[in-house]
């Protein structure tokens, strides 16, 4: 299983590569990737999700998907908790990035490509929730912690939110058994099969415009980054077994919370004045580091989900 995951993680990061050498000759500027991502962001993750749903209704499906909703709940509340305690800084600014970035994974970005490369089509749908919920807590707290504004929190943005709403045209197609016409579903699929190479250039372009070599000489940058790729995926995948989280859910939950910090960090840091700096090193070097910590989660994890 390592060397598989080890295989697909190369790949993931030959195309961040393609994207780091893009940028680097200039093929690449921020004005192309910041309309890029809002492309993957609004069109091919959801129609990723959606995807996932194509599938016959069955009650154990069904029964797997709140399970998945559930604990994506659950282990983002831990996140929050377990960061605002162990994530202080005399500085503002650095302390908000410093624990935003220990909560939030690249779920959508790192782990949805994983996900569907090792898990197929099952993969992504029990994954779908992760993102879900994943939105709802960017929208969430995690816009409270940045902005520092209550004023910002607005339900409509939780529920308008792309990945939100392809969940929820998803659940209806899977709770209703609503026939999918090819000249719908195949431009859907299009547009999926999108979702590996794009984002992984937008993240090699990123990397090619930070200094990550600085990152590794901030003590606290290095703790929230071992908190984001070890320690929480490892508690988060050991108490998931303990309770009976076993298989393919075990898998792909362990494959979201041990991707890298998320991009949206550095989005929201430039937003509202934070350490944009700090959110930057955090991201380019925790993406470089989860090419040898995500293969070796998601190998605990299989270990334990055939237990």
């Amino acid at each position: 299983m390592f060397v598989d995951v080890l295989t697909q993680v190369i790949i993931l990061f030959i195309l961040i590569f393609l994207g780091f050498a893009l940028a680097k000759i200039k093929l690449l500027n921020n004005e192309w990737v910041r309309c890029m991502t809002d492309f993957v962001l609004m069109f091919v993750t959801p129609c990723v999700i959606i995807k996932s749903f194509f599938r016959e209704f069955n009650k154990s499906d069904l029964k797997d998907l709140l399970i998945s909703f559930l604990l994506g709940i659950i282990l983002h509340i831990g996140f929050i908790v377990l960061s605002v305690l162990f994530l202080r800084d005399n500085d503002k600014n650095r302390q908000v990035v410093l624990q935003y970035a220990a909560v939030f994974s690249n779920c959508g970005f790192m782990a949805i490509p994983l996900q569907q490369a090792l898990l197929g089509e099952s993969g992504v749908f029990l994954g779908s929730s992760f993102v879900a919920i994943f939105n709802a807590f960017v929208w969430s707290w995690g816009l409270l912690v940045m902005s520092g504004d209550k004023k910002t929190l607005k339900p409509i943005k939780i529920i308008t939110t792309p990945a939100f709403l392809a969940l929820i045209i998803g659940l209806a197609v899977f709770l209703l058994s609503i026939p999918v016409p090819k000249i719908i579903s195949e431009p859907v699929s299009m547009l999926a099969a999108l979702n590996t190479p794009l984002p992984m250039i937008i993240i090699g372009f990123h990397l090619a415009n930070s200094n990550v070599l600085k990152g590794l000489t901030n003590i606290k940058c290095i703790f929230a980054i071992l908190l984001r790729l070890v320690i929480y995926p490892a508690a988060a995948i050991t108490i998931m077994w303990l309770c009976g989280i076993k298989g393919d859910m075990l898998i792909s939950q362990a494959i979201c919370c041990s991707a890298p910090v998320a991009a949206v960090t550095t989005m929201f840091s430039a937003k509202y004045g934070r350490d944009t700096e700090l959110s930057v090193n955090l991201v380019s070097l925790s993406t470089l580091l989860s090419l040898i910590t995500m293969p070796a989660m998601i190998t605990f994890a299989e270990k334990l989900a055939n237990l």
